[in-house]
């Protein structure tokens, strides 16, 4: 039997198209879906059947697991909660992205334990046990820690509008049978796999045309399975540790916290301060209320090249989505700067600290003379010491050559 094609150029609501999709998911029917890599078939997490039936026409093994396809890295916390801080940075810098990350060691605190039998099994790579099924009380005792689970957040518009929509996680995988070819558009789709999907929604070629990269991600180690769309360099700078230091106009107290805390995590790290990147480490400063391209204070720049730290060539930037959503540590000078970062990106909170921890504000020297400059240098680099001596780096294992 053809599947329903729902062409998104031509209809008069896609929105309609999405609420058509979610009814087909409940109900347990398999579609196949635009995503940014390659096209994808997706079924309900919830249910067994579709699940058993995707296995079936695919040509799947059991125990080579589905991925979950989620609406935003912060519900994936909810299926990997045990996350390390290496797979948060990943995933709050690539998703939604073309980037799978393979977790290992599933909690039992994982909502996966609450999903049907054997979407658990198929989608962890659990085989049945002796040809018998597994009840969900093993699989929630500690049988899943056995598995995997591969979770991704497509960057497709209409397909985050589905998942936004579905009760439950999708489980998604390619739009062609096991050992094929990719598939980029839906006449490939129709062609490949039209005999056993029920809806087909043609968004047009996928953007990349090649897979998503796929990660092992355990701890700090980090385990490249598939190179795809994101490529190991650029995965790498990826998963590098960031700091971002933050004033008012990013030309005097952070520019000089971001080369206070480059010396100190070169010295650290036992490397000069432009080998910082080769680490894993970046360092950037930013101003709540700065324009782009201003220099640093004379003054600021004084006061650094007396530590043989050069300043010359800074230029000022505002605060803004990348750098906060990229930042493993956001350091501001003050609580009302701190307190603006929050308010504007409350899922910053726990990553936004004052860098004297809250006990002072580090006042503006601005106008000031040298004198005042060297003071404030010297109270923001007691506490740089202090900061970088606790900081837990999780520098990224395994993504050389």
């Amino acid at each position: 039997m053809a599947p329903l094609i729902f062409d998104l150029s031509k209809v008069h609501d896609p929105n309609d198209v999405v609420h058509r999709a979610v009814e087909a998911l409940a109900e347990g029917k398999i579609i196949a879906v635009p995503t940014e890599t390659v096209y994808g078939v997706a079924i309900s997490g919830l249910h067994e059947d579709a699940i058993e039936r995707l296995c079936e026409s695919k040509g799947r093994e059991a125990t080579n697991p589905f991925a979950l396809a989620l609406k935003s890295a912060e519900d994936a916390l909810d299926y990997v909660p045990n996350m390390s801080p290496l797979g948060r940075r990943l995933a709050r810098r690539c998703w939604p992205g073309p980037l799978t990350i393979v977790f290992p060691n599933i909690s039992p605190d994982s909502v996966v334990t609450q999903l049907p039998e054997t979407v658990q099994r198929r989608i962890c790579g659990i085989a049945d046990h002796e040809g018998g099924s597994l009840s969900s009380e093993t699989l929630a005792s500690g049988t899943l820690a056995s598995g995997t689970l591969g979770v991704r957040v497509p960057a497709n518009q209409t397909l985050l509008n589905i998942l936004r929509f579905s009760r439950g996680p999708i489980v998604l995988t390619s739009a062609n049978l096991s050992g094929q070819a990719d598939v980029i558009d839906a006449k490939q789709v129709v062609a490949s796999i039209g005999n056993w999907v029920d809806i087909v929604i043609d968004d047009g070629p996928c953007r990349f045309g090649q897979p998503s990269t796929v990660v092992k991600i355990q701890g700090d180690r980090c385990e490249i399975l598939r190179e795809g769309v994101i490529a190991r360099k650029t995965l790498k700078r990826m998963a590098n540790f960031t700091a971002l230091l933050v004033c008012t106009g990013n030309t005097c107290r952070s520019p000089m916290a971001e080369c206070l805390m480059k010396k100190h995590l070169a010295k650290r790290l036992d490397c000069k301060v432009d080998q910082l990147p080769e680490k894993g480490v970046t360092v950037v400063s930013a101003g709540v209320a700065a324009g782009m391209g201003a220099q640093a204070s004379r003054e600021s720049i004084q006061v650094m090249a007396e530590q043989d730290l050069d300043l010359s060539l800074h230029e000022s930037q505002p605060v803004n989505d990348t750098l906060i959503r990229t930042a493993d540590l956001i350091l501001t000078m003050t609580n009302s700067h701190r307190n603006a970062i929050v308010s504007h990106w409350p899922e910053a909170a726990g990553r936004t600290h004052v860098i004297t921890n809250g006990r002072e504000d580090v006042s503006d020297p601005i106008g000031g003379p040298s004198e005042l400059y060297q003071r404030c240098a010297n109270q923001i680099e007691q506490h740089i010491e202090k900061w970088v001596a606790q900081l837990d780096l999780n520098l990224p294992e395994c993504l050389d050559e």
